[in-house]
């Protein structure tokens, strides 16, 4: 498999937009994002990455055999949790059972491990998202325990799932 993930580029901009037109994938998101999802959002989106602080957001494309077919990123926390980061991901759903996601977690993990202070990278899934639970699960990534009616995603209040992968001490 010929998974990468990959900095952002300007030229991104229609197949991230023809991506997220989707609601299976917007239902599996946070709220924020606009629906549709236009390529002037898509602009915005990649070039707001782009100028990011590149200590705190960590945020790259995934392509798959060359085509763009999502996207994945680690958000550093703050104040007391400046060590630990927020990993958000999706993938286009043409693309779903293929390897990819986990592919990308896996390599963003270890460039975040490599080459940062980071020590702790978590994900936040709705527990009804029981493919991506089992992709994080494969990265190993341990879940921590649910978080009871943690969100409320079109109407409805939802269970989230905290998942954790720490960074191997060394002795």
């Amino acid at each position: 498999m010929d998974c990468k993930i990959r900095e952002w580029q300007l030229d991104d901009a229609q197949e991230l937009s023809s991506i997220l037109n989707n609601k299976n994938i917007l239902d599996n998101l946070r709220d924020g994002l606009p629906f549709p999802y236009a390529q002037d959002d898509a602009k915005v989106f990649i070039q707001s990455m782009l100028n990011s602080d590149k200590n705190s957001i960590f945020a790259f494309a995934i392509e798959y055999n060359g085509k763009l077919v999502g996207s994945i990123g680690v958000f550093r926390q703050t104040n007391i949790h400046f060590k630990t980061a927020e990993l958000g991901y999706y993938i286009d759903e043409n693309c779903w059972n293929k390897g990819i996601a986990t592919s990308a977690i896996l390599q963003i993990c270890d460039y975040i491990f490599n080459n940062t202070d980071i020590i702790r990278i978590y994900a936040e899934p709705f527990a009804r998202n029981k493919a991506s639970c089992r992709v994080l699960e494969k990265c190993c990534f341990v879940c921590e325990g649910t978080l009871i009616a943690n969100s409320l995603k079109n109407g409805v209040v939802e269970d989230m799932k905290m998942y954790a992968k720490i960074k191997e001490r060394k002795l």
